[in-house]
């Protein structure tokens, strides 16, 4: 005979629960999502209490057969939640007891909700983990690919976004590569601080009950087991660590979409981004408007602003385990879809991205991106310190400008004008190509030295 739901921890109060209260209460609504992982710790422990005994195998098995039977139901859609119940926990338990009757309550020996629901929240948090470092890779090769694809490309490198020196466009796709590499270490390394089991701390002491802690650690897959009841239900470091990730990772997705919107601007018009991440005006048919970089742009704020949001809500937190804790997911969750869905959509701006080689070589041309190279000349050539090579060549500068002209095309005459000793040879050494190539220290531009990085973030991608 089924049997009602009903809120079996309203017993200690006289009064029913105001409706405000339930509302505020009630985090059904944002830890649904936990089911999966809440029926697979509960499978766990009632496993580990029956084979210690503290519960009879018997009981033991109809607790798993009911909790299997809530998981198919859930899937299937044929699971009625009540927002009455608080939480996602204490719907599958009124369930298990609708199923299996009074043998439901066993389950919760020697657990708390406290200990469940961070022991859910990383069992989730290590898959969503695995799903976004595999995408970050994704992001990589892509990378990897435009950069080898535009190793011989020349374009203008800026420092404080005035053109500073010009660099090989395979080099410049990898400095976003090393940035998402450091983003993917982060992640795998914080997954590591994650994976230890704290399901059996209970409420915040442990137990009476003589359970094997290193069980259910084994059957839910983590690397170890939590070391300190109290710190294993109010620690939240592992959340931190997450949006922290993210945010460094959203970053790191807002400078390229900030780069690639600006470059994309018929002002500059440097490189084309494809239609598919496009859209136009409603009133301006010639418009062709990059709002999926601006997008990913925004969307970047809100992540940083969930993590602030966390850090703020447990700075003054004392132990252990507070209700405050339970805004936790909403920020995990918001933070995961928002990663997800600008990760996707970065792999297909850079998929779909065009170089314009002519306007990249006309930036160049038209620039004093080599005059750091004149500099350089005048020390390995003429053996001036590079301070007083640097005050000559910003005079050479100022005489090119006067005149309306650039470095490459002053007469060999003009630049005698400052240094007699200036010889035709300085011309080698300020065309642009040259100019790349010369860049040969480990990490540098030139052609050599990016094809050995790309070789290398091959080798390292493949892990």
């Amino acid at each position: 005979m089924s049997r009602k739901k009903t809120n079996k921890l309203r017993k200690r109060f006289k009064k029913k629960a105001s409706s405000t209260f339930q509302k505020i209460n009630s985090s059904l609504e944002f830890d649904q999502f936990l089911y999966q992982e809440d029926i697979q710790g509960s499978i766990a422990h009632a496993a580990m209490l029956g084979s210690q005994k503290i519960i009879s195998i018997q009981d033991s098995k109809k607790i798993i057969n009911g909790l299997k039977k809530i998981l198919r139901e859930i899937k299937l859609n044929k699971f009625q939640f009540d927002s009455n119940l608080e939480d996602i926990h204490m719907n599958i338990e009124s369930r298990l007891e609708q199923l299996i009757g009074e043998i439901a309550g066993k389950l919760h020996t020697a657990r708390s909700r406290n200990d469940q629901v961070v022991t859910d929240i990383k069992l989730w948090m290590k898959k969503d983990n695995d799903q976004i470092t595999k995408k970050i890779k994704i992001l990589k090769q892509v990378l990897i690919k435009n950069a080898e694809k535009n190793i011989n490309i020349l374009m203008p490198g800026l420092t404080h976004f005035q053109t500073a020196q010009p660099i090989s466009a395979g080099h410049y796709f990898m400095a976003y590569y090393e940035m998402f590499q450091r983003d993917y270490e982060r992640f795998n390394q914080s997954k590591i601080r994650m994976d230890q089991n704290p399901l059996g701390s209970c409420a915040m002491a442990g137990t009476n009950f003589n359970i094997d802690r290193s069980k259910t650690t084994k059957m839910l897959g983590f690397g170890k087991t939590t070391r300190n009841s109290i710190d294993s239900v109010s620690d939240r470091d592992f959340i931190l660590d997450f949006l922290f990730n993210a945010s460094a990772c959203s970053v790191h997705l807002s400078r390229i979409a900030e780069e690639i919107t600006l470059w994309s601007s018929d002002l500059i018009k440097l490189v084309n981004l494809g239609d598919q991440v496009m859209s136009s005006s409603s009133i301006m048919p010639q418009k062709k408007n990059p709002d999926a970089t601006e997008l990913i742009r925004a969307k970047s704020s809100i992540v940083i602003s969930n993590l602030s949001a966390m850090l703020n809500l447990i700075k003054s937190l004392p132990l252990s385990y507070n209700k405050d804790l339970q805004e936790d997911k909403k920020l995990v969750t918001s933070t995961s879809a928002i990663l997800h869905l600008t990760l996707d959509c970065m792999v297909e701006i850079i998929s779909g991205l065009k170089i314009n080689k002519r306007n990249m070589k006309i930036a160049l041309r038209r620039s004093y991106s080599n005059a750091t190279d004149l500099a350089d000349w005048l020390v390995l050539n003429l053996g001036y310190s590079f301070r007083d090579a640097h005050v000559l060549t910003s005079k050479i500068i100022n005489y090119a400008e006067k005149k309306r002209l650039f470095l490459n095309d002053l007469k060999i005459s003009e630049y005698q004008l400052f240094d007699k000793r200036i010889s035709k040879s300085l011309y080698s050494f300020l065309n642009t190509k040259n100019s790349v190539n010369n860049k040969k220290s480990f990490g540098g531009t030139s052609f050599s030295e990016v094809k050995k990085m790309i070789a290398l973030a091959k080798k390292e991608n493949k892990k």
